[in-house]
């Protein structure tokens, strides 16, 4: 087994890097490149049921689009990750449930997007995400991952314990981690005292290790990487380096994620997850 392959929410995926949804994943030719360049798995850009037509800010090709490619790619051994949005409750379901009959494996409910929080409001009281989340889940086989508001109101313990009820597998937290953050990689310890580093490290904390984190943000190379997963991250999502490089920058991540593991004597990325110390 390579060294940054990992089971997320329990799929078998051959690398910790992926893209996030949006930079070249839209379009058809897009996704393909990133399906040839890269081991890992693909997540679709967010869709919607109107796509292109409305409304404005949720511009997309529409879930049909990317149903079709999952249905195409799927049995190829593909594993897709398809970013779900929608202006009402209804949509939301209806979206997810055509995209987990087109044989996705995880399905990501992006209740971080502006538009559907101001819509939506999913994240108004634990009983509304309960509600909203709960419907999709009573939907759907696929494996459930939810992206979090880098803002939340919401205590993560809170977060998490509702995650587990209801059967969601993974979070999708910010990366929001301190710029001036130093980190050891051969021992594993960040300078200063124990703290709440970013999301992902809150979350992983309190899921405790019930709940698969996923990065994104801050992510342009493999020391970005090392670091998230130090801090609990059992995937990161590359966005801002896939715009500048192209397709080829997971890759380039993944394989010096690799490198860094294999000089501190890392057999598995599973090593190092969640196995960030504080000193110094």
């Amino acid at each position: 087994m390579e060294r940054t392959s990992i089971r997320l929410g329990g799929v078998e995926l051959n690398s910790t890097v992926m893209n996030a949804s949006g930079p070249h994943s839209a379009e058809k030719g897009e996704i393909y490149e990133l399906t040839a360049r890269h081991k890992g798995a693909v997540v679709f850009k967010s869709c919607n049921i109107a796509g292109l037509e409305a409304p404005d800010n949720l511009k997309n090709r529409g879930v049909e689009h990317f149903a079709a490619i999952a249905r195409d790619l799927t049995p190829r051994g593909k594993p897709i990750i398809a970013s779900v949005v929608g202006n009402t409750d209804d949509e939301i379901v209806k979206v997810a449930t055509t995209l987990d009959r087109a044989g996705v494996k995880i399905l990501e409910l992006n209740l971080a997007d502006d538009y559907v929080q101001s819509s939506v409001a999913p994240f108004a009281s634990i009983g509304r995400l309960k509600e909203l989340v709960g419907r999709v889940r009573g939907e759907v086989g696929a494996v459930i991952a939810v992206k979090v508001p880098p803002k939340l109101a919401l205590e993560p313990r809170a977060v998490t314990d509702l995650f587990k009820s209801i059967r969601v597998a993974i979070a999708v937290c910010a990366n929001d981690l301190p710029k001036d953050l130093q980190v050891d990689l051969a021992s594993g310890t960040a300078t200063g005292a124990p703290r709440t580093l970013s999301q992902v490290y809150g979350f992983y904390q309190a899921g405790e290790g019930l709940i698969d984190v996923v990065a994104v943000g801050g992510i342009n190379g493999g020391r970005d990487a090392y670091i998230a997963h130090l801090t609990g991250a059992k995937a990161v999502q590359v966005g801002s380096a896939l715009i500048k490089e192209g397709a080829g920058a997971l890759g380039r991540i993944d394989r010096e994620l690799e490198g860094l593991l294999a000089e501190n004597r890392k057999t598995s990325v599973n090593q190092i997850i969640g196995q960030i110390r504080f000193g110094g």
